[in-house]
């Protein structure tokens, strides 16, 4: 079965604007030469006629020139809808496909589970979306700037338009099913409001919020953020590591740039499912055999062993941070059955 293709609305216009232009060229010479009207004159019967405001019940035209005038109606009509059609779908099929989308959007958004939401899309949640996209975690965006949504939503995110400091907002997007939010928005007083709002929300939500000002890291604690990224601040000590300690920041820059993403500094959290509990740093070989470096590791406390010792034994909960190529630790992940930890 040949299955024929629709016309795009551009199409439609453009093929029923050269119909439109046929039939009144043809109309006009018709009532030129048929009716004997003059150039004008058979200019205006093409279009009072076209446009159906008649002449009256009884005609005082030749009957040939009734039915060329009842062939023009028929044509003309049919040719002007088909043109205006063509118009009224480009105009409404924007909005259309936005409604559709918005319910498809809604939909993924309703199944996600231990998601990250992201508050802003400026140039710090841009650079956080993309990253996170590469690690595979799942990631909605909240914004209210036209312009940079539609950004967002071409790059393939989901996202959702709103004001991010509002309940309702934050509860669309899966607040209570989320494991992580970031505030990320413009200003400082805006980032502590929705880190108030968000923690109302969901006691055990992870927070990494935003600011521009030293004050308002404290706020944003008592907000209830669990952690506060100053960029100002970061970046002024990555320059003091270039200009005192060079080889130390091309380290720190190695590990964290996507040039380099074949080396990571990565994270696991022992589980009681997983073969590490119970096990002691140097039974696990990390090195001789997965080319990985055991930099430190928390306990439940949060408190950080640097350089563990090969005699110290994992713990359930305990967060190992290692340093290798990504295959390695892939490859040790999978042999201990641990996950990344998502803490």
């Amino acid at each position: 079965m040949i299955k024929s293709k629709l016309k795009s609305p551009l199409q439609r216009i453009a093929s029923g604007g050269v119909l439109l232009l046929v039939v009144f060229g043809v109309s006009v010479i018709g009532y030129r030469f048929l009716g004997n009207y003059g150039w004008l004159e058979s200019v205006w019967m093409v279009v009072i006629t076209i446009s159906t405001v008649g002449y009256s019940e009884s005609s005082s035209l030749s009957p040939i020139l009734q039915v060329f005038t009842v062939m023009v109606i028929l044509f003309g009509m049919s040719a002007a809808a088909y043109t205006f059609g063509g118009l009224i779908q480009l105009l409404l099929e924007g909005e259309i496909d936005r409604l559709i989308g918005l319910r498809r959007m809604t939909a993924e958004i309703a199944n996600m589970k231990g998601h990250v939401i992201i508050c802003g899309f400026g140039r710090m949640g841009q650079c956080l979306a993309e990253e996170l996209k590469s690690q595979g975690r799942k990631a909605v965006i909240l914004e209210s700037n036209p312009d940079r949504l539609r950004e967002a939503d071409m790059l393939g995110y989901a996202c959702l338009t709103g004001d991010a400091t509002e309940e309702s907002t934050l509860m669309s997007v899966g607040i209570d099913r989320a494991s992580t939010l970031v505030a990320a928005l413009s200003g400082d007083a805006e980032n502590v409001f929705l880190t108030l709002t968000a923690r109302n929300l969901n006691a055990n939500l992870q927070i990494v919020a935003r600011a521009d000002q030293v004050s308002t890291e404290k706020k944003l604690h008592q907000a209830g953020a669990n952690r506060v990224v100053m960029p100002t601040v970061v970046g002024s000590r990555q320059m003091a590591r270039v200009i005192t300690r060079p080889t130390t920041a091309d380290l720190i820059e190695l590990v964290s740039q996507r040039e380099f993403a074949d080396l990571e500094l990565d994270e696991l959290r022992i589980s009681e499912h997983g073969k590490l509990a119970g096990l002691t740093v140097g039974a696990t070989n990390a090195h001789r055999d997965h080319n990985l470096l055991m930099i430190a590791i928390q306990d439940a406390t949060g408190a950080l062993t640097f350089n563990p010792n090969a005699m110290h034994t994992f713990k359930t909960g305990e967060v190992v941070i290692v340093m290798g190529h990504t295959g390695d630790i892939k490859n040790f992940r999978a042999k201990y059955e641990e996950q990344l930890s998502e803490a």
